[in-house]
């Protein structure tokens, strides 16, 4: 506005003009921690819980993760989805308790501590050590704790649940023990995945897949039989099955080869020998061992080789030819080679011919005297393959060696490549009671978001072996078995863990390895299998992953705002092999239901090119350093603001553009707030229906606005919701309403009836926004509350009130059509003023005067409108004319509009800037319009 006056008078003085104290700036690095004090002081959280006590629960169960470091960007992104999902839902009116909580037991815990100790470790007994440990994870229970409340999470933080807790540890046991008492543990001698570097058992969970470097060799085994009753065509010729492997190391442990029922085998002949190969994959053992003369001597069906024995090709041990349905074509030869001590399927087809499970290898991955090979007993498996393979080639066994790169599985904690070892361990079974069929059950009935979490869950749980439970380390919770001191048995048993578990209580898991087994187990307890007196206690300690998998009976159904099972876990997609997949078999196996209704599961960071986003890539910034310079609020708008369906992408120019989007959303609050000033929402709201039609659109496009964010957090769009938001501000609002509205604001009668109006549609539209966008921008949502107008509703904290929700009888649709229209026509016209602007025609929109010609049914709706066009354009002067000579703009959207503009006429107003010619008419007034020169009379 201009300083123009009249007889002295400054009129500037006499608009409406903003004024609010909320600050442009939003010096969020600052501010916020001020909101977290002030939160905890007057203690929000507890508040909103208490808001809604006795209304229906909702209930997110929080997924426990590991007390081990500082937080990274995949620990923001999955705490704040969390912390959106929960706000939102308690501002909705349910009782929505956030009960935090840390996985606190296993290796990478113990790693750290052996590494802190050092030689000091070896002075130190169990329960020393298990102290340690347990000192060590609580330290980084506090530091993330602090960590996730500076990014503004709310949350029961006095009372999280820890795995580490005793009241946890015992309920750990006990559910071990329901499994146990019906019958769903055993123990027993089969191959597991097992860490050679931590030297321990692993769970499908715990491995993950890379490229390795692996021998790639071809092995005859040679018939020890006369193969005429099957081929004639081979009768007195050395027939030599061939098998290819990538673990030469597990040869010595061999002890059958497989073939499949289905497949049909060809006799070849190379040379003076015979082999025999699936004919599926002949031209391909062809091209691959460089076969350059070969006949085909006979096509023979897979059943009539079984049985068949063959020599071992460097022990003096025979390999019968057996049947198997894993027997692929995917690679190799069609025949494969069996150690049921080194594989899964090996192992089953083993079980099912009465094979022996052999190992010969022990706990740091080196041949024991088993291996029957002298030179190689106490070699490291890997390091001995070269060995092996120079003995194959000395045996004449060797048809082709040479080196590939493969997927192998690696340890998930040292990134080790593991092996395939049978030794005793726990095991949960999948067929007893039919867990694995009811787990597949409560599956399909399960709501997955997305929806692909279904099948990839199902098909791991429908494939995966029985679950190894037992781990060769300290600390965590044991096991609580005890073995034969006579016969070796073990003796596990519901009543002794539960006895156990009543020490747990009081003592923690410490108590197991305290005191010694006569203390632990009843009196008068006698082994099953020989009446033996004497026991003592094994040491393996349970699969962190069940520690975490029985959250649901440790604290869904132990504490009182929660509830069993939960409407929702939500955790990255790792989880569906990890703790979704925990959960639902322990909850399955002991209580006979799934602890979840539905599981979302989000991607991984990663960065603008899309690599992983991690802490070893120097493309990662630490989190804390980007919350110190521009603090928690940008990290918790990129969180809603990528769909976290797929992988989540993070960079510098993301957040350059995430920043420019708050600014946008701060500055759409700061003028609402500017224009509330003088308004008192009790007194002066004046009726929806009484308002100007340009308010009562603005109404209804809010409760559509209200509509669509509603339904975004209901189907768990968040990002839908960040487009919506930003969207709302800067196109209806800022671009349309606001940019209209501002002349009447300004310019009316301060408590008139027009203004008024205005403000009240102001008022409905800041506090619908401020709510919906609470559950993502805390802090500055309820800053933005803070100097909202005082009003009789108006509760201590955005998160103290309840959400908005659309009243539809405000949603009028002819209406909404009508300033589509409205808006389609302004478009237009407006592009007409820029290029107007460009030409020096006009200089500010309001020197200039609208001159419009259309043909049909936009003729007749400009005619309609006449009234409102001058404010709708913001330009002093609207003409509708039958046709215009000398258009400065023909519509290519709007058939038959041409919009021509030119200089105002009359002279410019000295307050509102209006060119009106009726400027100079009042005499009070001659520096003002006839409109302004009203409002001061």
């Amino acid at each position: 506005m201009s300083d123009a006056k009249d007889t002295g008078k400054e009129y500037k003085d006499t608009l409406n003009l903003p004024q609010t104290d909320f600050p442009m700036k939003a010096n969020l690095a600052q501010r916020e921690p001020e909101f977290l004090k002030k939160w905890d002081e007057t203690r929000i959280y507890d508040k909103g819980i208490q808001k809604n006590a006795g209304k229906p629960k909702f209930v997110l169960h929080d997924g426990p993760p590991y007390a081990n470091g500082h937080i990274h960007f995949g620990h923001i992104l999955n705490k704040t989805l969390k912390d959106i999902l929960v706000k939102y839902k308690t501002l909705a009116g349910f009782q929505s308790e956030f009960i935090p909580g840390w996985d606190c037991h296993g290796l990478p815990i113990e790693h750290q501590v052996d590494k802190e100790l050092g030689p000091k470790k070896k002075t130190m007994d169990v329960v020393q050590i298990r102290q340690a440990c347990r000192a060590y994870a609580g330290k980084f229970v506090d530091i993330q704790r602090a960590q996730f409340k500076r990014l503004g999470i709310m949350a029961n933080w006095e009372a999280p649940y820890l795995t580490m807790d005793y009241s946890y540890e015992a309920a750990i046991a006990r559910t071990l023990g329901k499994l146990v008492g019906k019958g769903m543990v055993y123990k027993g001698k089969k191959p597991v995945h097992w860490c050679i570097k931590d030297q321990t058992a692993l769970a499908e969970a715990e491995v993950e897949y890379d490229n390795h470097l692996s021998p790639s060799i071809y092995v005859k085994f040679e018939s020890l039989e006369p193969l005429k009753d099957v081929t004639p065509q081979v009768d007195g010729k050395k027939v030599k099955f061939i098998i290819w492997t990538t673990t030469p190391w597990t040869l010595p442990a061999n002890l059958a080869i497989a073939i499949h029922k289905s497949y049909t085998y060809v006799a070849l002949q190379v040379g003076e020998e015979i082999y025999i190969v699936a004919e599926g994959l002949l031209d391909q053992v062809r091209k691959t061992l460089n076969f350059q003369e070969d006949r085909l001597l006979d096509r023979i069906p897979a059943k009539k080789l079984e049985g068949i024995l063959t020599k071992h090709p460097f022990l003096e041990r025979t390999s019968k030819v057996i049947l198997s349905d894993h027997v692929t074509l995917e690679a190799g030869t069609g025949v494969v080679h069996i150690a049921p001590g080194h594989g899964q399927e090996d192992y089953e087809v083993g079980m099912r011919y009465g094979l022996a499970i052999l190992n010969p290898v022990d706990n740091e991955g080196k041949f024991t005297a088993e291996v029957s090979v002298p030179e190689l007993v106490g070699q490291s498996v890997f390091q001995a393959n070269p060995q092996i393979i120079e003995l194959l080639r000395s045996k004449g066994a060797l048809v082709k060696a040479e080196e590939t790169s493969h997927s192998y599985p690696h340890c998930w904690r040292c990134k080790s490549p593991v092996i395939f070892r049978s030794t005793p361990q726990y095991f949960i079974s999948l067929s007893t009671h039919d867990l694995r069929g009811r787990a597949l059950d409560a599956i399909r009935r399960t709501e997955w978001i997305p929806h692909w979490g279904r099948e990839r869950i199902y098909g791991m749980v429908e494939n995966r072996p029985d679950w190894c439970i037992s781990r060769q380390r300290s600390w965590g919770v044991p096991i609580m078995g005890f073995r034969c001191t006579a016969c070796k048995e073990s003796l596990l048993r519901e009543d002794v863990i539960e006895g156990i578990a009543k020490r747990f209580e009081k003592e923690g898991a410490d108590a197991y390895f305290k005191y010694p087994a006569e203390e632990l187990l009843p009196p008068c307890i006698a082994c099953p299998q020989c009446g033996g007196k004497t026991f003592e206690k094994e040491t393996d300690i349970l699969d962190v992953w069940f520690d975490s998998g029985v959250s649901f009976a440790a604290v869904l159904e132990q504490r009182p705002t929660l509830q069993m099972p939960a409407d929702i876990y939500l955790e990255g997609s790792d989880q569906h092999r990890g703790w979704f997949h925990s959960s639902l078999l322990a909850a399955i196996g002991s209580e006979g239901r799934a602890p979840y209704k539905a599981v979302l599961t989000h991607g991984f960071v990663v960065d603008g090119e899309g690599r992983k986003y991690s802490k070893s890539a120097k493309n990662y910034t630490p989190p804390e350093d980007l919350i110190n310079k521009l603090g928690a609020e940008v990290l918790r708008l990129w969180v809603a603001a990528e769909d976290y369906r797929n992988d989540i992408r993070y960079s510098n120019e993301i957040l350059d553009r995430l920043v420019e989007t708050y600014r946008k959303i701060r500055n759409t609050c700061r003028f609402l707030l500017g224009n509330l000033y003088d308004f008192n929402p009790d007194q002066d709201t004046v009726p929806v229906s009484e308002r100007p039609e340009l308010d009562r659109w603005a109404v209804a496009s809010l409760q559509e606005f209200i509509q669509r964010v509603t339904q975004s957090y209901e189907n768990f769009e968040f990002h839908v919701i960040y487009h919506s938001l930003n969207q709302y501000c800067t196109v209806t609002l800022s671009a349309f309403y606001l940019d209209i509205l501002k002349d009447r604001l300004y310019t009316s009668k301060a408590e008139g009836r027009e203004r008024r109006a205005a403000q009240s549609t102001v008022f409905e539209i800041l506090t619908a926004m401020t709510r919906l966008m609470a559950p993502i921008l805390s802090f500055t949502a309820d800053e933005v509350y803070q100097h909202t107008p005082a009003h009789s509703a108006k509760a201590e904290s955005v998160f103290l009130s309840d959400l908005p929700v659309a009243n539809e009888s405000l949603i009028d649709k002819a209406l909404l059509e009508r300033f589509e229209k409205i808006d389609q026509i302004r478009q237009e016209v407006l592009k007409a003023l820029e290029k107007a602007r460009q030409e020096k025609v006009i200089g500010h929109s309001l020197e200039a005067q609208v001159r419009l010609s259309a043909e049909g049914e936009w003729k007749k709706f400009l005619q309609e409108y006449l009234q409102f066009w001058s404010h709708y354009f913001i330009v002093s002067q609207v003409v509708v004319a039958p046709e215009l000579d000398n258009p400065t703009w023909t519509s290519q959207a709007i058939e038959g509009l041409k919009v021509e503009v030119k200089k105002a006429e009359g002279e410019k107003c000295g307050r509102c800037w209006t060119r009106s010619i009726t400027v100079g008419k009042n005499p009070a007034h001659p520096a003002l319009c006839d409109r302004c020169g009203k409002v001061l009379s």
